[in-house]
């Protein structure tokens, strides 16, 4: 029999990132990121696609394991701001059900209890603090995700 793994503490409160690119032609990237994200143990993430113009399969695919992985360490992830397009296409895949999904920047925004869907949401105060995740690199010279 196995010995159920302990809770590590979160380390950081809030973690933003803004993703610019999000499809499968950067997902290697995208998810290195999120992967080095995830690595700080924060208690919520949040993924502002204010400036993203697309979004495929494959990056919903991304989004559902980040938000599963972040579920088992008890933190949420929140999507920001995305564009009427895409707040379609995640409609269309039922992410609003599953995650929140907010619009706009007020410190409110921030908070999962004021998602603007229906889904699983948490009460309470978002804790504060940020971290900032630079990515740089890409062969064309452009970036996968800049954190704020």
């Amino acid at each position: 029999m196995t010995t159920p793994l302990a809770r590590r503490e979160c380390t950081i409160p809030l973690v933003e990132v803004a993703v610019t690119e999000f499809d499968l032609a950067c997902l290697s990237t995208t998810g290195a990121v999120f992967d080095r994200l995830l690595a700080l143990r924060p208690a919520q993430v949040v993924v502002d696609l204010s400036d993203c113009r697309h979004i495929d399969a494959a990056a919903i695919g991304l989004l559902l394991d980040v938000h599963r992985r972040l579920t088992r360490a008890d933190a949420v992830l929140t999507v920001r701001d995305p564009n009427p397009r895409i707040w379609r296409i995640l409609q269309s895949a039922r992410l609003d059900q599953v995650l929140p999904i907010v619009a706009g920047r007020t410190p409110d925004a921030d908070r999962p209890d004021r998602s603007s869907g229906p889904g699983p949401h948490r009460t309470g105060p978002t804790p504060a603090g940020r971290a900032a995740v630079p990515v740089r690199g890409l062969p064309d010279g452009t970036s996968a995700g800049v954190a704020r």
